[in-house]
C-alpha cells in the first residue's frame, strides 16, 4: 500500500499544473461547503447558547415567538405561584416578567434599516442569565430613560453604542452600558427596565415569563399542569429548546441553499478531476503497459489511479477546510425569519463539519477518478506498449 501511495504521489508532482488546477477547484467547493455548515452551526450555536438548561420560558399558546405573545397579569400571577419554581434567598420565586418589542434602526456600515429587539427586564432577569456581564459603562439607574446594549447590537447599529442615543416609544434612550452574554442571542438586543419600557410603549401586558426550576426533573409535571389549566392557554418550554427552535427556518434555508450551491460546484470539480485523470491515463499508456507486463493486475492499476484521484481531492479538501477556518474571525448579521429580528453571529466550526467536508472531498475524488481508473485498468498490454 505504501508503494501505491508513493507512486500516486509521484504522479501528482509530475503533472503539477493540471493537478494544481484540480486541487484548487476542489478546494473552492469544499470551502463553500464548509462555509455553509459553519454559518448554520454559528446561527444555531448562538441561539442555543441564549437559553439555560434549568430555565423555563412561558409564552401564549400558539404564538411561537415572544414578539407575538401576550400574557396578562392575572395569568402571570397564577404561574408565579407554581410550586416547581425555585425560591430565592428571601423566599420569593426565581421568576421574571419580560416584554420584547422590535424597533427599526439604521446599520452602521450601510445605513439600511434593520429590526432591533428591545427587551424589558427585571432584576431577576439578570439572576436567571448569570453569563450576562456589563463589560463597559454601567447599569441603568431606576426611573430614567437609560438602557444597556448587547455587544453585537452596539457594533452593528447606529445609536446603540455606549453614550449614544436611540429613540423609540416617544423617548430618547441613552445607552449607558455594553454587555456580553457568552456570545448568545441576547447580545443582539437592547435591555431596559421593564417598568420604563411598558410605560413608554403603553403596553400593560407581558411577552413572556421566565423562571428557574427547583429541579430539572419537575419540568414535565409543570408543563402538563400549566398547559392543561384552562385559565392560562400557554405553551411551556425549556429555555434552551425554545431559543434553538427560533433558528429552525433560517437554518433550513441556509442549509438547503448552501447544499444546492455546493452540489452544483462539485459537479464542475468532479469533471475537472475526471479530465485530469483521463489526461494522466493518456500520457502514461506505455507506463501502464509496462506495469502490466511486470505482473501488476488490472485491479492494482485501477487502485493506483483511484488513489491518485483521491489524494488530489484530499489535498484540495484540506486546503478548503483550512481556508474556511479563517471565517471564524468574521461576524455576520442577518434577519432571523422566525422572529424578524436582526441577529449577529459568527461562523462556527466543529469536528463534525471537518469530517463531513473530508468525506465530501473523498467522494468527489472517487467519482471523478473512477471512470479514468477503469479505463487505465482495461488497457491491453500489447496495445499500451505500442502506443509510442
Amino acid at each position: 500500500m505504501s508503494l501505491l501511495l508513493a507512486y500516486s504521489y509521484r504522479n501528482i508532482l509530475t503533472r503539477k499544473l493540471t493537478s494544481l488546477l484540480t486541487i484548487l477547484g476542489i478546494a473552492l467547493v469544499v470551502f463553500v461547503f464548509c462555509a455553509v455548515l459553519m454559518l448554520s452551526n454559528g446561527l444555531n450555536k448562538t441561539l442555543v447558547d441564549t437559553g439555560y438548561d434549568d430555565n423555563v420560558i412561558v409564552i401564549r399558546r400558539a404564538s411561537q415567538t415572544e414578539v407575538q405573545s401576550i400574557i396578562y397579569r392575572d395569568v402571570a400571577n397564577i404561574i408565579k405561584a407554581d410550586p416547581a419554581i425555585q425560591a430565592q434567598e428571601d423566599g420569593s420565586p426565581m421568576f421574571t416578567n419580560e416584554i420584547l418589542v422590535l424597533i427599526t434602526q439604521p446599520k452602521r456600515d450601510s445605513g439600511e434599516p434593520g429590526n432591533v429587539p428591545v427587551r424589558g427586564v427585571t432584576k431577576v432577569s439578570m439572576k436567571l442569565r448569570p453569563d450576562m456581564k456589563i463589560v463597559r459603562g454601567r447599569m441603568w439607574r431606576e426611573g430614567t430613560s437609560e438602557i444597556i446594549a448587547g455587544a453585537k447590537v452596539a457594533k452593528t447599529f447606529q445609536g446603540c453604542g455606549l453614550g449614544e442615543t436611540v429613540r423609540f416609544g416617544m423617548r430618547d434612550w441613552t445607552v449607558v452600558g455594553i454587555f456580553e452574554s457568552h456570545g448568545s442571542g441576547f447580545e443582539s438586543e437592547l435591555w431596559s427596565d421593564i417598568r420604563q419600557l411598558m410605560d413608554a410603549i403603553k403596553r400593560p401586558v407581558f411577552s413572556s415569563l421566565t423562571m428557574r426550576l427547583a429541579s430539572p426533573r419537575d419540568f414535565d409535571a409543570m408543563k402538563t399542569r400549566l398547559e392543561n389549566d384552562p385559565r392560562l392557554a400557554v405553551d411551556v418550554n425549556r429555555e434552551k429548546e425554545y431559543y434553538a427552535e427560533q433558528s429552525k427556518f433560517t437554518t433550513i434555508f441556509i442549509n438547503v441553499l448552501g447544499i444546492v450551491i455546493s452540489v452544483v460546484l462539485s459537479l464542475g470539480a468532479i469533471v475537472g478531476a475526471m479530465i485530469t485523470m483521463y489526461a494522466s491515463v493518456a500520457n502514461r499508456t506505455v507506463e501502464i503497459g509496462t506495469l502490466r507486463a511486470l505482473g501488476f493486475s488490472r485491479f492494482s492499476i485501477l487502485k493506483a489511479f483511484l488513489v491518485e484521484s483521491v489524494l488530489i481531492a484530499l489535498i484540495g479538501g484540506v486546503l478548503g477546510i483550512l481556508g474556511a477556518n479563517f471565517l471564524r474571525f468574521l461576524e455576520v448579521s442577518t434577519t432571523n425569519w422566525d422572529t424578524f429580528a436582526e441577529l449577529a453571529f459568527s461562523f462556527e466550526t466543529s469536528s463534525q463539519i471537518v469530517v463531513y467536508a473530508t468525506v465530501f472531498a473523498v467522494v468527489m475524488g472517487i467519482v471523478g477518478g473512477f471512470l479514468p481508473a477503469v479505463r487505465a485498468s482495461r488497457l491491453r498490454i500489447i496495445t499500451a506498449l505500442r502506443a509510442k
